[in-house]
């Protein structure tokens, strides 16, 4: 069973990918998240893999990731194989500690985890890759996937590849609350006349915070996916200026409808 979180696309390719291998069962996280009747209760099959497979937010999981397994209980679990893969630009930072302490706390524990470079999607802060570096970065990503594909198969434990990047420590316990009180919300995003009221926008929102009445109207909730901007066909959708004249990604793996 792998739990995904994806914006763009990059994180689904990967959960794809590796439940296409081994034979599991995808869950979005998001659609359980935003299910009315909340129940984060599943039952596993005798020896079950686990799965967590999302971006990196500012050098630690997304928090919808992490409020969701402060809900999530299994039943039958018997210390199964539990395995992360954090996409990123270029590094992580202390993700996987960060995700391992909130799976101590349910009584579970993080057997092997990756991080897997992606092309860029957090245009606020830079700009998407140019279509080479892009494309460098997809196909380094599917060869990297052949690898962690067996290692999940055989259930490798104590496994850790990831690239932390320089001061982790400070970018995941400094950055990351900061990105979290300040940057995750609403307010900055807005719309301009070339929007055609399609309704993608609300279609692909992870938050359900977005609904269009001939134009996109934002709610409180945000996971900061920049899923809207990225998805709008007519690039109408910015967040203040700092996206403004930037380009725009989505992964070409995924469909738009799969969220």
């Amino acid at each position: 069973m792998i739990f995904y979180f994806s914006g763009t696309g990059n994180s689904l390719q990967a959960a794809k990918s590796i439940a296409d291998y081994n034979g599991e069962k995808l869950v979005s996280i998001a659609k359980e998240i935003n299910n009315k009747d909340g129940n984060f209760e599943y039952t596993l099959n005798d020896k079950e893999t686990i799965g967590f497979v999302f971006p990196v937010y500012a050098w630690a999981p997304p928090k919808m990731v992490i409020k969701f397994i402060e809900k999530l209980k299994f039943n039958n679990y018997k210390d199964n194989y539990t395995f992360a893969v954090a996409t990123c630009g270029e590094n992580i930072g202390n993700t996987m500690k960060v995700l391992h302490s909130s799976l101590i706390k349910k009584g579970m524990k993080l057997s092997s985890g990756f991080s897997l470079r992606m092309p860029n999607n957090y245009i606020i802060m830079g700009n998407v890759d140019s279509k080479d570096v892009e494309e460098e970065k997809l196909l380094a990503a599917e060869e990297s996937l052949k690898n962690i594909n067996e290692l999940v198969k055989e259930r490798k434990a104590g496994v850790f590849q990831v690239v932390k990047g320089f001061a982790p420590g400070i970018l995941t316990a400094v950055i990351n609350p900061l990105f979290n009180k300040h940057a995750v919300n609403t307010k900055n995003f807005n719309v301009n006349d070339s929007c055609t009221g399609c309704g993608l926008c609300e279609e692909v929102c992870n938050s359900n915070t977005i609904k269009v009445k001939e134009k996109p109207q934002w709610g409180e909730e945000c996971t900061q996916c920049l899923a809207c901007i990225h998805t709008c066909p007519v690039k109408a959708i910015n967040y203040g200026k700092s996206t403004q004249n930037k380009g725009r990604y989505r992964n070409p793996n995924v469909k738009v409808s799969e969220k």
